[in-house]
């Protein structure tokens, strides 16, 4: 089903249940991990993911097709991601313990091991602040252009490519002090 007959079926009277349920089936999985890079925890995703549906479903009325329905579901998520995330920080009454000292309580037997390759790499991640780290996942990862991730952000072009290339130097300084200690 394409983007327009989702939206058709969620602004019509009596179909928006239907409108929905397309929506929720072509995009949750890639929600999913967007939100999930963000919040970090599966429940929390979850909640999150679910606001984001139900804002979607109260505010379809209001997208005005000036972008792909992709990237207006992207920045609700978003938008709902980083304000869960700054909730819960408020919450908090105890820091739970930093993935970078569970990193260093590993045995140096497995220091070149794959796995804490992976361990230091989303220690260095979770150290950037969360437009940086978007930028960079969806650089890196998702190997998207700048051009679809400044329609995606709603951001220059300039602006992305500067905080990409600032993500990945505090990311190898991150790796580089990681592996010295």
């Amino acid at each position: 089903m394409t983007d327009n007959e989702i939206v058709q079926l969620m602004q019509q009277t009596g179909s928006q249940n239907t409108g929905l349920r397309h929506l929720m089936l072509k995009y949750q999985e890639r929600l999913y991990w967007v939100i999930r890079n963000i919040v970090e925890s599966h429940d929390d995703t979850d909640d999150v993911l679910q606001n984001t549906f139900i804002k979607a479903y109260r505010n379809i009325h209001r997208f005005e097709s000036r972008s792909s329905l992709f990237t207006w579901i992207y920045r609700i998520a978003t938008n709902e991601a980083l304000t869960y995330k700054k909730s819960a920080a408020r919450k908090k009454t105890q820091p739970l313990p930093s993935t970078e000292s569970a990193f260093t309580n590993h045995s140096s037997e497995s220091s070149n091991s794959e796995e804490e390759v992976i361990e230091r790499l989303k220690s260095a991640l979770s150290t950037l602040p969360d437009r940086q780290r978007q930028v960079f996942e969806l650089r890196y990862y998702d190997e998207m252009s700048y051009e679809q991730i400044a329609k995606l952000l709603d951001l220059s072009e300039g602006a992305l490519k500067a905080s990409y290339h600032h993500a990945v130097k505090k990311i190898e300084l991150h790796l580089v002090h990681t592996s010295t200690h």
